[in-house]
């Protein structure tokens, strides 16, 4: 419109559905485009006085619709992904169509100069076909918040994020606001200061008016448009303090310490006269939370990718400080609030991104999968004050030290810490791990303590008594080679353990020796201090959770004995933030439980992992077997290294609620350096390691798209695998039984004659009737008997109704869905034939045949996957790539190099595993597989090489500061 002799402009301005923060921001916005002479269309689900108590003039025109759904959320912190697709299907979806045509037929009416949206997607598409042009102002889209949702939902929900970066497309540009995610449907970028709405009464008025003595100290409880409908009780608040409260209902009974609001109130004047605020992390809050420098005790968010951004800049700005759900809710409240009374925030950048004001242009790059990928050589513009944490979570390790270790400090490790047992191994990650120990220990004392650091390490660096012994434990990942999802079916697997590791640091000291957090400290009965567990977790920015952890391990106990494990799953999920310590602490339930181990000392866990989240590296068997290794250590458990993996696979399957089968704990623990371990999962017998010929290599490359062994795709593949072994024990167990009676007259059943079985087939029968796991049944009998006889799909009601159950402990039958099940039962048949084949062919003799018919069953067994429905675009694109590179002139001239690839783990994403020659050629042809991949993807893939030892070749370290170093 630049140009145009057109002075005053009409404007449609559409607000998402999400909450009020969208609202409110717009607020801004428009009063400063009507203040400038133009006509302001808002489209929202919010109430008028949002609105009109900010901007009262005759150019506001407010048309009340709902066309997107934002986030469902069953109360302010809880995000339910699968409602949130569900409805966004139901309101923006199904009736996509109708909605065009209606907006496309009102911004004509209008007669709509330009179309901002804030931030839904068919506004931009709306316009496009008006022809009108549209812009995003915002600082997240919806298709990179939908796109952790996907993970949970299932394949079939992923057209969804396409859909709305498609609207997105549409845009002109995006004005972005600070604290922005990753928003790739976007090329286009205009960046402008906060837009924060204005105080319109001064402090002393609005304490005036709220009766509130110039001696008190004032909290706002602010949860944005959600109902604060929680129990509030007067002990909540330390002594002197009053609390403002945002949202109430009606009928809510406030104790005489808590003010309610009124729902109208206008929330920037009673934040500007508070001195601490409480409440989530959105972007209304933590706006005017920074703009009036009033410290935020925040509580985070499930399942909303907005949040990890946000909560950096507050953090970054010195103006957050984390409250645990828990204590929210039981009112313990007292330790934060007086923490964050003593902040300074710093926050001196604009706020007046109302205005339009500051822009500059930048270019974000497409990310596959719209996934944020903190790793290095992705390739996403990132907030300056975000690089800190950027950084730390792209080294390999996730260690807070980045320095790269020479050759010479390696032998200088003694100067750090005596090692009163074990042995490094010369393992330079261990050595870096070592050395951050000492770091902490260093930056702990008062001389070092004013230097800038997150808040992990800041943690880290006080929950050990550094003058006492210190444990240390190492896990590698897992590089499936073959076997993947074919382990609970009782498959032959084989597994590499891989270069990258999690160590775990643990220390055991008496209740009264602990140290503990304030908020820990504040739980302690008068009676006298009993045993805490406190756990960080270096990385925690690899996911929306807190870094750190802390339960009585009282919890794990009732009527004198440990709590089942239904109990401490509930207990973990009640709060998703902190869900990733039931991989560390649910090891001690284990013991609790499976041994009668019982735990009386207090204990202290730093978990560090460079074993990438979400790539099918088995990062979590990493975490469990590091952590029960640890706690083994610490406590003198002597377990055999199958045992532990066992019970680490119950720490994934019944605490953390991961239906995954043994192999990824086998491998982390039992696992050797440059040898694949050969085991039989039934439920885990280890046939031995098997030597990679020196000919071969093996490598794993990231796709970039995250996948979870929790999702929805994986668990419907494995309910599918046992209802088509439950369904083939029940043909067994008829024809037999049609073999086993008097019949006079020969009867066909299903195309069998009994006439025909003798007593070899009657054996056989009994024996598949009685199938244990459907790696037994061969894959010609499969073929011959059963095959056409298994449905392609059956609907979990239909088959409840006729067999009753699946006869799976860790999955359960959802009885509205529908599973594939002949695909799922077939892959592991034949998979369990193509890794025999796969062993036996890694003993032939070295040639080209060989490496063409190893690199042939890797390609099979992917292609298995898709047919399962684990398959994605990014994994199927890295094989195509290893496929083309292979049958390249250049590379058959040569007799090739790289020879075969396949998805890994659990797939619907993740990495992909490929075999070639071992030679310096292919790594050439990987590089450029790498560089091919972000060409047309914009994610540069991280590549797996290498190996390391398993955890009990590793064995544990224990080690002391030395003397000198304690003065």
């Amino acid at each position: 419109m630049v140009g145009s002799e057109k002075k005053s402009f009409v404007f449609a301005y559409y607000v998402t559905g999400h909450g009020f923060g969208h609202a409110t921001r717009v607020v801004e916005v428009v009063r400063n485009l009507i203040q400038a002479g133009h006509e302001v269309h808002v489209v929202t689900g919010a109430p008028d006085y949002v609105y009109t108590i900010e901007t009262q003039s005759p150019r506001l025109f407010i048309r009340k619709v709902l066309l997107d759904c934002g986030a469902v959320q069953a109360d302010a912190l809880t995000v339910d992904r699968l409602a949130s697709l569900e409805k966004y299907n139901q309101t923006a979806v199904l009736p996509r169509d109708s909605i065009l045509a209606t907006e496309v037929e009102w911004l004509k009416s209008v007669k709509a100069d330009l179309v901002i949206s804030d931030v839904v997607p068919v506004a931009c598409r709306a316009a496009a076909d008006a022809g009108i042009r549209a812009v995003c102002c915002t600082n997240f889209s919806w298709d990179f918040i939908y796109a952790d949702y996907v993970m949970a939902s299932g394949y079939h929900n992923r057209s969804i994020i396409w859909q709305i970066a498609e609207d997105y497309s549409h845009c002109e540009f995006v004005i972005r606001l600070p604290g922005y995610c990753p928003m790739p449907a976007f090329r286009d970028v205009i960046d402008v200061p906060l837009v924060v709405r204005r105080f319109h009464k001064t402090r002393e008025k609005v304490r005036e008016e709220l009766g509130i003595l110039d001696s008190q100290k004032v909290l706002i409880y602010n949860f944005g448009g959600q109902p604060a409908g929680w129990k509030l009780k007067k002990e909540y608040l330390p002594e002197g303090w009053i609390c403002l409260v945002c949202g109430a209902s009606e009928d809510q009974e406030m104790p005489s310490n808590f003010i309610k609001l009124p729902k109208d109130y206008y929330t920037p004047d009673a934040i500007a006269a508070s001195d601490v605020l409480l409440g989530k992390i959105g972007y209304g809050t933590t706006s005017e939370a920074l703009a009036y420098k009033v410290p935020l005790v925040f509580v985070r968010r499930d399942y909303f990718n907005e949040e990890p951004f946000l909560r950096n800049m507050i953090e970054h700005y010195q103006a957050g400080v984390e409250m645990i759900r828990r204590d929210l809710l039981t009112g313990r409240w007292a330790p934060y609030i007086e923490r964050a009374i003593t902040l300074k925030p710093c926050y001196d950048g604009g706020v007046n991104g109302g205005e339009l004001s500051g822009a500059r242009r930048l270019r974000d790059a497409i990310v596959l999968g719209y996934q944020l990928q903190r790793i290095t050589g992705k390739d996403i513009a990132i907030p300056e004050w975000y690089s800190l944490a950027q950084n730390e979570l792209s080294s390999r390790t996730q260690l807070p030290n980045k320095e790269v270790l020479d050759s010479s400090s390696l032998t200088r490790q003694s100067d750090y810490f005596t090692i009163l047992h074990g042995d490094h191994q010369g393992l330079q990650d261990t050595l870096g791990f070592l050395k951050s120990l000492a770091e902490m220990e260093s930056s702990g004392r008062p001389q070092n303590n004013n230097k800038l650091q997150t808040r992990e390490h800041l943690a880290a660096s006080a929950i050990f008594n550094w003058e006492e012994e210190i444990f240390v434990s190492r896990a590698p990942g897992r590089l499936d080679v073959m076997g993947g999802i074919a382990d609970y079916s009782g498959s032959l697997v084989l597994q590499m353990p891989t270069r990258e590791s999690c160590h775990v640091a643990i220390q055991r000291n008496h209740p009264s020796k602990h140290k503990l957090w304030k908020h820990a400290q504040a739980r302690q009965p008068k009676e006298g201090p009993t045993a805490v567990l406190q756990i960080v977790s270096f990385g925690s920015e690899l996911g929306n959770r807190g870094p750190t952890f802390d339960m009585d391990l009282s919890d794990f106990v009732e009527d004198g004995q440990p709590i089942t494990y239904e109990k401490a799953y509930n207990y973990f999920t009640r709060d998703p933030a902190q869900k990733w310590a039931a991989y560390v602490a649910g090891t001690i339930l284990v013991l609790m439980t499976e041994l009668g181990i019982h735990f009386e000392d207090s204990i202290s866990i730093l978990v560090s992992s460079g074993v990438p989240e979400g790539k099918g590296v088995s990062s979590s068997a990493a975490i469990e077997v590091a952590s029960m290794t640890a706690v083994a250590a610490a406590h003198g458990l002597n377990i055999d290294p199958r045992h532990l993996a066992l019970l680490c696979q119950k720490v994934e399957n019944h605490i953390v609620g991961a239906p995954c089968g043994v192999m990824d704990q086998m491998a982390s623990a039992c696992g050797e350096a440059n040898k694949l371990l050969a085991m039989v999962c039934q439920p885990a017998e280890v046939l031995g390691l098997v030597d990679i010929p020196p000919t071969i290599r093996f490598w794993g490359i990231d796709s970039g798209i995250r996948h979870s062994v929790g999702g929805s795709d994986y668990k419907s593949v494995r309910v599918g695998a046992f209802m088509g072994r439950k369904i083939i024990k029940s043909l067994a167990s008829v024809e037999l039984c049609s073999s086993l009676s008097n019949i006079s007259t020969p009867q066909q059943i299903n195309g069998f004659n009994p006439d025909d079985v003798d007593e070899d087939g009657k054996n056989l029968l009994e024996t598949e009737a009685s199938l244990d796991y459907l790696c037994n049944l061969s894959a010609h009998r499969y073929e011959a008997s059963y095959a056409t006889r298994l449905p392609e799909s059956l609907s979990g009601q239909e088959f409840v109704e006729k067999y009753l159950d699946h006869d799976d402990s860790v999955t359960t039958i959802d009885k509205e869905r529908n599973y594939a099940v002949r695909a799922p039962t077939r892959h592991p048949i034949y998979e369990n034939f193509r890794v025999k084949a796969f062993k036996a062919l890694l003993s032939a003799s070295p040639s080209n045949y060989q490496l063409s018919a190893l690199g042939e069953l890797m390609y099979q067994c992917h292609f298995s996957y898709s047919a399962c429905g684990l398959g994605s675009n990014g994994t199927d694109r890295l094989v195509n790539l290893v496929q083309e590179m292979q049958h390249s002139k250049s590379s058959e001239s040569e007799g090739g190099t790289l020879f075969g690839a396949k998805i890994t783990g659990g797939g619907s994403g993740g990495t992909v595993c490929v075999i070639g020659r071992n030679c310096l050629r292919s790594n050439e042809q990987l590089i450029e597989i790498q560089q091919r991949y972000k060409a047309s993807t914009g994610f540069s893939p991280y590549v797996f090489e290498g190996s390391s030892p398993g955890a009990a070749k590793f064995g544990y370290l224990k080690i002391h500061l030395p003397s000198s170093s304690k003065s």
